[in-house]
């Protein structure tokens, strides 16, 4: 029997007296039956003769959004918890848009019709409410249990390409293997150009879906990389068979290496969704750089200043993916920086270097990147889960105060006008030589501070 929200009851009794019938669909019958938790219901609602019937028989739960009317859709967020609710219907591709569909629905439809509209097996099990049973006209419950992903057809399955995307993301995210003919056909799907029309927003949430849901995002990334995917972003194929030094990446080339790197970052998920996506973006791009930085001889291969070098194609990376500019912003200094805490240890970096650090960037996630960039090789060192470096910047950056922000300024502009200063634009210069001899500490007060601007700036 499976379990679901009070309301999901409520709803089906009273659509049960107009003779009207609650099947729950797709991921959440999907996840409770592989024991996940999930705050999303899909719902097709039997036996209703159009979409205006079935808002009357909603609107008493709750307030209702009909924004997916065109697709025969009312949405509802209550407790928590956000509902689909739609009329049984076949769809029909119209255009290279996603929207391009025309929608028929139906009061009813037989169970098998309707469900083949769906991408997977998995995701096109149902389960009736009322009579407290599954609907699983194409064995999803059995390739769940065999862990196989699996097309429901090919005519349908084509008419979304974004379905290519969610192939690589379900896999990792459930560690399923992928029918031998359903990995053909998203093979052709990418071949023949299919996934040329798709907007970004629906390319970026698989991409979060898969980096942010997956215990091992890697397993999707690989199948992009057999899939042609990687075509798409240039960025990350350029990755792909670049060597570097065995002596401190002994793992292989940097594909393989940052494939290790977002898998190893998976383990230092917060829970906190913003600063996941943070982190794992970045664990993605830290070595983008190595792209146009990386130098062969005889002796050695290196990658001087590719941590500078990875910012432009980090952007471009990002800006084909969101128009969300904050988050390159925020992965730009992680980028940037992401060899300090090595270089920081091996030269024993003075205080002053360690306080300047958190000026630009947050240090506690900086070491995060940091340790999965280094435990996402074979090293001796990493093999032993041992980062000297980033336990001794750890160390300090708690002594200093500055794990988590840097130092507030203990020396404002309100401070400079009452010591009989006009403001004017040598104020920021001002502030920033006070700043600086707080780094030093040249004071730790702000009686000090008064102090030292007395002596040092009037």
């Amino acid at each position: 029997m499976m379990e679901y929200p009070p309301l999901l009851e409520q709803i089906s009794e009273k659509l049960k007296a107009h003779s009207a019938k609650v099947i729950l669909i797709g991921g959440c019958v999907r996840d409770h039956i592989l024991g996940h938790p999930t705050k999303d219901y899909d719902v097709e609602i039997y036996g209703v003769a159009n979409f205006e019937q079935l808002q009357t028989l909603l609107e008493e739960f709750g307030e209702l959004n009909v924004i997916g009317k065109s697709f025969g859709v009312v949405k509802l967020q209550k407790d928590g918890f956000d509902y689909d609710f739609s009329l049984p219907r076949k769809e029909r591709k119209t255009g290279d848009k996603h929207t391009d569909f025309a929608i028929e629905t139906f009061s009813h439809l037989a169970h098998e019709e309707a469900f083949s509209r769906r991408d997977f097996t998995i995701n096109a099990i149902g389960y009736d409410i009322e009579a407290k049973e599954y609907i699983d006209p194409f064995n999803g419950r059995e390739d769940l249990s065999q862990k196989i992903l699996k097309h429901i057809c090919k005519d349908t399955f084509v008419e979304d390409p974004l379905r290519v995307y969610r192939a690589v993301q379900f896999v990792a995210r459930f560690e399923l293997t992928i029918n031998p003919q359903t990995k053909e056909l998203c093979k052709m799907m990418v071949a023949q150009d299919m996934l040329d029309f798709l907007p970004k927003e629906r390319i970026y949430e698989e991409f979060k879906k898969l980096l942010l849901l997956s215990q091992k995002p890697s397993i999707g990334f690989e199948f992009m990389q057999e899939f042609g995917i990687l075509r798409y972003f240039p960025e990350l194929q350029a990755l792909v068979g670049l060597p570097q030094d065995p002596k401190w990446h002994p793992e292989g080339d940097v594909w393989r290496h940052t494939m290790m790197c977002i898998d190893e970052m998976s383990t230092f998920k917060t829970g906190v969704t913003k600063k996941d996506e943070i982190l794992m973006f970045a664990a993605l791009c830290h070595d983008l750089g190595k792209a146009t930085h990386t130098q062969i001889t005889k002796e050695k291969i290196s990658a001087i200043g590719h941590e500078e070098a990875g910012i432009v194609p980090m952007y471009s990376l990002l800006n084909r993916l969101t128009n969300d500019k904050e988050l390159p912003a925020s992965i730009e200094p992680l980028i940037r920086y992401h060899l300090a805490p090595s270089q920081f240890y091996k030269n024993g970096a003075k205080d002053k270097a360690i306080k300047k650090l958190a000026t630009k960037v947050h240090i506690e996630d900086l070491l995060t990147l940091a340790r999965a960039d280094f435990f996402a090789r074979t090293t001796p060192e990493a093999l032993k889960r041992e980062y000297k470096a980033g336990d001794w910047l750890e160390i300090k950056a708690k002594e200093l105060k500055v794990l988590e922000a840097a130092l507030a300024p203990l020396l404002k502009g309100k401070d400079l006008i009452d010591l009989g200063l006009t403001p004017s634009k040598e104020f920021a210069k001002l502030l920033k030589k006070a700043y600086e001899a707080q780094l030093e500490d040249k004071f730790t007060t702000h009686t000090q501070a008064i102090k030292w601007a007395k002596t040092n700036l009037l």
